[in-house]
């Protein structure tokens, strides 16, 4: 479940759709998938697309398969083509991970206030 899903869920009061994964599978799947995503860097800045805030959702289906929603710095951005597949491909050497499949998405559209903290240190944006 991202962090989104669990924002939602505690403001709304309302459970996730319940999942056909055993709770401790899920759990360590989002865990290592989380991890794959902090190895996946915009060539441009040096920070991982997670802490960016580029992941705007992370979906495991029951047969485990990964739908990520993502967005880039800017529309214009030079590996636009090619973030995607580093995307995928990360995902998709998790264990227990059968197949990921990103998309772009430019709604929202970024800004700096999606970054997380380490992010911001990182960058030296306080």
């Amino acid at each position: 479940m991202t962090e989104a899903a669990t924002q939602t869920m505690h403001e709304t009061g309302a459970a996730p759709n319940p999942s056909a994964i055993p709770p401790d599978e899920l759990a360590r799947l989002t865990d290592d998938i989380v991890a794959a995503l902090k190895t996946v860097y915009d060539p441009e800045i040096p920070v991982d697309i997670y802490e960016l805030g580029l992941v705007y959702k992370v979906d495991i289906d029951d047969d485990r398969n990964v739908a990520i929603e993502m967005t880039l710095t800017a529309p214009g951005c030079p590996v636009a083509g090619d973030m995607p597949g580093w995307v995928e491909n990360a995902v998709s050497a998790v264990p227990g991970v059968k197949s990921a499949r990103a998309t772009i998405v430019f709604d929202p559209p970024w800004d700096h206030s999606r970054m997380s903290d380490e992010a911001r240190v990182a960058l030296n944006m306080w």
